[in-house]
């Protein structure tokens, strides 16, 4: 069974910035998935941040263009997110999972904190 496991969230002053790291397992296809991460704040559901496919160009959602950076590793079967200029509307759980097709299961997410 694939697992995701999201690290890397933690508690950021406005304007500061996080890397978050999605270490994936089972599965020998993780070159073939187009890989994103997702976020979800309190009371509200769960968002697409970005989306990158193997040797593809990255998508992102407009609240995050220009500040956030989607990148992976297939030999390491890792993805990862750097977060710059973080704002207190960035605090969420942070997700990795597929970004097209079927979702596979949903690791516990890293909760990314923005306050001062």
């Amino acid at each position: 069974q694939v697992q995701f496991v999201e690290s890397g969230g933690g508690l950021v002053q406005p304007g500061g910035s996080l890397r978050l790291s999605c270490a994936a397992s089972g599965t020998v296809f993780f070159s073939d998935y187009v890989m994103a991460w997702y976020r979800q704040a309190p009371g509200k559901s769960r968002e697409l941040v970005a989306g990158l496919p193997s040797g593809g160009i990255a998508n992102y959602a407009d609240f995050v263009k220009g500040r956030f950076t989607i990148s992976r590793d297939n030999a390491k079967k890792m993805v990862y997110l750097q977060m710059n200029s973080l704002k207190p509307e960035d605090t969420a759980v942070y997700y990795c999972n597929k970004g097209t097709g079927r979702f596979l299961s949903w690791g516990q997410g890293t909760q990314v904190t923005v306050s001062s």
